[in-house]
């Protein structure tokens, strides 16, 4: 058995009933339940349907996010997520880089590393030496200014931990902004990289080893070991190239308004809404929120 959610931005609620109804219909669905008015609605179904992908990419002109999944063991018992561009609205690194003068540089390396154009390792240490004098306290007048949260994050958190889930924040950014966010958040836990300072200024080296791709794979095996859980029982959320190896691996994998090339390897795809989706698709109605 599985179970089709579709899903748009709640800040543009546009998910039309009759929509829900002909869909339903045309694949043989069971009776669609209302998740959020407007916003999300899934109903079961008992075959993959052999259009899914071409229905889906008419449901993405319409602002909708479509996703099947099977039935059995939606709801998670861990989250493992991303931080750039995921559970905050930036790149840290762009975002260090515009102080430092250097941002249009920067961001053209951060984003063809993203899209698995380039070495992730590599990327970083160039990046990195970019911001060589850099005064350590840009990183909190960055924090301060420049950082917003993603939509739906406090949501998402707050909603799985209280229903008994873990949550590790997994970075290839920095811990200066892990930490925070984080501890914002409510994360059990995060990793990242480190940036080395001397003398109140950025080196323009980062520490080692650096964590990228598989530091992302490491932390998935290394806590559901930890917590006797297994990788099936784990959602994980990221948009870049080097978040593709958790994605895959974990039982849900989602791509979130991610980079094309990413995307197009993961079979939970979020173009529209915003990380309250990863509420819905587990089945949590919005009722059931908190934070």
């Amino acid at each position: 058995m599985y179970i089709v959610t579709l899903l748009c931005d709640p800040a543009k609620p546009c998910l039309d009933p009759a929509l829900v109804d002909s869909l339903r219909n045309a694949w043989g669905g069971g009776e669609a339940s209302w998740l959020a008015p407007d916003i999300a609605a899934e109903f079961p179904l008992e075959r993959e349907p052999d259009n899914l992908w071409e229905v889906w990419k008419d449901l993405q002109s319409m602002g909708v996010d479509l996703v099947l999944q099977e039935a059995a063991n939606r709801r998670k018992k861990m989250l493992l997520a991303d931080m750039d561009s995921t559970m905050i609205q930036q790149e840290c690194i762009d975002e260090l880089a515009e102080e430092a003068g250097v941002g249009p540089r920067v961001k053209e390396i951060t984003a063809r590393a993203m899209n698995g154009e380039l070495d992730f390792d590599g990327a970083l240490t160039e990046r990195v030496a970019l911001l060589k004098d850099l005064p350590e306290t840009v990183i909190t007048q960055v924090l301060d200014t420049r950082i917003t949260l993603m939509p739906g994050g406090p949501q998402l958190l707050a909603t799985m931990k209280a229903d008994g889930a873990y949550t590790a924040l997994v970075s290839g950014g920095f811990t200066a902004f892990t930490a925070r966010i984080a501890a914002e958040l409510g994360f059990d836990e995060n990793r990242a990289n480190t940036l080395l300072v001397a003398d109140g200024k950025l080196t323009g080296k980062p520490g080692l080893p650096i964590l990228g791709r598989e530091a992302k794979v490491a932390a998935l095996e290394q806590i559901t070991a930890r917590l006797g859980i297994s990788e099936a029982e784990v959602i994980a959320v990221g948009d870049g190239a080097n978040d593709l190896g958790m994605l895959l691996r974990a039982g849900s994998g989602v791509a979130l308004h991610a980079k094309p090339s990413v995307a197009a390897q993961c079979e939970i795809r979020i173009n529209h809404g915003d990380l309250t989706a990863l509420l819905y698709i587990q089945g949590y109605s919005r009722d059931q929120f908190k934070g």
